[in-house]
C-alpha cells in the first residue's frame, strides 16, 4: 500500500473552509438527479475557493455532468456501502462494531445537542457528510474539531478510494483541503487502520451502539 502524505498546509478562510464542507456534504449523499441539477452552483462555489479546493471540487463536478445518474448510482453503492475501507462512518475504523463506538456515537449527538441542534435522519452522526453539514451550516470550530478528530479516518477513506479508482477521492481532497494539515501521527494512525483494519465486534454486544442512535442507510 502507499504511504500517505499531508497537504500541504493551506491558507483558506473560515467562509471558503464553510462553503467547501456544505459541497462535500453535498456530494455525499446518495446521488439524485437534483444533484446533477446544482453542479452550476458548485462550479460557482468553486470557483472561489484556492486551488487545492477548486481543482478536485471542479474534477467531480466534471464527474457528475459527464455520467448518467444509474451509474453514478451504482457507483455510490458500490464504494460506500460494498467497501468496509470506504465507509463513511468516521468512528468505524477506530471501533468496529463495538461498545466503545457506541461511545464515540454519543459523543457526536452531544455536540450537535450542545449547539442547540437535534440529530434526526437516516446516517449514524459520525457520517461523514453529517459532520460536514454541522460545520458549514451549525459551527464551523465545532465541526472543524470533530474532523480533526477523526483525521486518521479521513485520510484512509480517502487513500481506499484512490485505490478503488473512485472519483469520489477528489470529495476527499476537498475536505482535506479545508482542514489543517494532518499531523504525523494522523498519517501513522491510518496506516495502521489500513494494515488491521476496525476491532471486531464484541460477543453479545449489538453492533454500533444504542438504539437510539442507530440509522437506516439508505
Amino acid at each position: 500500500m502507499r504511504r500517505l502524505r499531508a497537504p500541504k498546509a493551506l491558507g483558506i478562510t473560515p467562509a471558503q473552509q464553510a462553503v467547501s464542507l456544505q459541497a462535500v456534504s453535498l456530494l455525499l449523499g446518495y446521488p439524485e438527479p437534483d444533484l446533477v441539477a446544482q453542479v452550476p452552483l458548485l462550479r460557482a462555489v468553486a470557483a472561489e475557493l484556492p486551488e487545492p479546493a477548486r481543482l478536485p471540487l471542479e474534477r467531480m463536478c466534471d464527474h457528475l455532468e459527464a455520467t448518467p445518474v444509474p451509474e453514478l448510482q451504482a457507483h455510490y453503492t458500490d464504494v460506500f456501502d460494498l467497501r468496509r475501507r470506504c465507509c463513511l462512518y468516521l468512528t468505524y475504523f477506530s471501533y468496529g462494531d463495538t461498545r466503545q463506538r457506541g461511545m464515540a456515537l454519543l459523543r457526536f449527538s452531544h455536540v450537535y445537542k450542545g449547539s442547540g441542534l437535534e440529530f434526526v435522519g437516516g446516517e449514524l452522526p459520525d457520517h461523514l457528510g453529517v459532520v460536514c453539514e454541522f460545520a458549514a451550516t451549525a459551527d464551523l470550530e465545532l465541526g472543524v474539531r470533530l474532523l480533526n478528530e477523526n483525521r486518521a479516518a479521513i485520510e484512509l477513506i480517502r487513500t481506499a478510494l484512490v485505490d478503488a479508482g473512485s472519483f469520489y477521492a477528489d470529495v476527499l481532497d476537498v475536505v482535506r483541503a479545508a482542514l489543517p494539515e494532518a499531523a504525523p501521527r494522523d498519517l501513522e494512525k491510518a496506516l495502521e487502520l489500513a494494515r488491521t483494519g476496525p476491532p471486531e465486534e464484541e460477543v453479545g454486544l449489538e453492533p454500533f451502539g444504542p438504539p437510539e442512535l442507530m440509522g437506516a442507510r439508505r
